[in-house]
């Protein structure tokens, strides 16, 4: 199994990185883990409807580009579908068995994802109704995977 994340922007804060890469190691023996970053793209102030969705669409391509036609694309999205940990595991596990062993978790930037992006999708899903930053969704995301895998795995989950 192999879980990449591919995100708009950086970990600017170190004890984020250091808990990414906590939960990293804890995936390394069941899974393989990889992360790409891809610079925000600049939006001017007060842009039109028009000029953001460029701006999305070009951090959208950023992201198409590493993704392989055969993988499982689940893009965080504040509109997709609620799940319980209980329920992603399950959802993962469902894939695996039907034969998917790469999955990419989307993060796009702060102003959203782009149409194509969106298009792309397998899966679109919301960490729920709070809001997070970028970078904290990425802690959360990671921290989940994990919590996943233990679902899965019928092991016990502790910090």
């Amino acid at each position: 199994m192999r879980f990449s994340i591919r995100a708009i922007g950086k970990i600017k804060e170190k004890w984020m990185r250091e808990g990414i890469e906590e939960y990293s190691k804890r995936l390394k023996p069941v899974a393989k883990m990889d992360v790409l970053e891809s610079d925000e793209e600049k939006m001017p102030e007060n842009p039109s409807a028009a000029v953001k969705g460029k701006v999305l669409e070009k951090e959208g391509e950023k992201l198409l580009r590493s993704i392989q036609d055969s993988g499982c694309v689940v893009l965080l999205d504040m509109n997709g579908k609620k799940v319980s940990s209980e329920e992603l595991a399950a959802w993962i596990a469902q894939k695996t068995i039907m034969g998917t062993s790469h999955f990419y978790f989307i993060i796009g930037g702060p102003y959203g994802n782009g149409k194509n992006i969106q298009a792309r999708a397998d899966l679109k899903l919301s960490m729920g109704p709070m809001t997070f930053t970028h970078q904290m969704a990425r802690l959360i995301l990671f921290e989940q995977l994990y919590r996943a895998v233990k679902i899965n795995h019928h092991e016990p989950y502790h910090l």
